[in-house]
């Protein structure tokens, strides 16, 4: 991710999340040790996804991942999600965390073939709705 995708960033964050992070929260990450800020971009549409990723030591969290609607169901989630997973590895990540709404079926199965499996439950952890999130890990030895 580039200072200039930031915009395209925040908009797909808006069309995806009901409490979505603002453009002053990306902007502070760029500095920040540990982080990794992913793109996916298209030759026609530009970015067309994105990811947030916190690595400590050999332990991460995927703090945000989200794909454009327009581009929805085709596959290029996962494919998002594959490339983080090879990022964390190179940077030494033997365990990748992660939050997902309960009630977000479709996301947590797609994790689940990534090797997520449920670790814990965070009550009443998202807002606008109020909801619990599944806390997930995959090891990643």
């Amino acid at each position: 991710m580039r200072l200039a995708d930031i915009d395209a960033v925040v908009q797909i964050e808006t069309e995806t999340f009901s409490t979505p992070w603002q453009k002053e929260t990306f902007s502070s990450l760029f500095d920040r040790s540990g982080v990794e800020l992913l793109v996916m971009d298209d030759a026609e549409d530009g970015v067309i996804g994105y990811a947030v990723l916190w690595c400590i030591l050999d332990q991460a969290e995927l703090a945000n991942l989200a794909v454009t609607s327009k581009r929805r169901g085709r596959e290029l989630g996962r494919h998002l999600i594959g490339h983080v997973l090879e990022v964390a590895r190179g940077r030494g990540v033997t365990k990748m965390f992660l939050e997902v709404r309960v009630s977000n079926g479709r996301a947590a199965e797609i994790y689940r073939r990534f090797g997520f499996t449920d670790v814990g439950l965070l009550r009443d952890y998202y807002d606008d709705p109020q909801e619990d999130a599944r806390i997930m890990m995959a090891p990643l030895m």
